[in-house]
């Protein structure tokens, strides 16, 4: 039940950011970032409760966190370049 959560999350987490970067406002980019921890805080979860390997929970969290990452920081340049 929490795979299927984490899942849930993370992909919304990637669509919503996508959809800041299109149009960006200072909330969405409360909400992408709050999207962001409850990913984190669930693979956390994940990795602890289930005794998984660590190094490719934490690899593929990384490269999730950097692409993630690469377009809220984005978002953030497009919204001040609007202001």
């Amino acid at each position: 039940m929490i795979l299927l959560l984490h899942i849930i999350i993370a992909l919304a987490s990637i669509a919503y950011t996508t959809y800041t970067y299109i149009t960006p406002s200072t909330n969405r980019l409360r909400i992408a970032y709050s999207l962001v921890a409850a990913t984190l805080i669930s693979g956390t979860y994940l990795v602890v409760s289930t005794h998984s390997p660590l190094l490719s929970s934490c690899v593929t969290g990384l490269v999730y966190l950097m692409f993630i990452s690469v377009g809220i920081i984005a978002a953030s340049r497009k919204l001040k370049h609007y202001e």
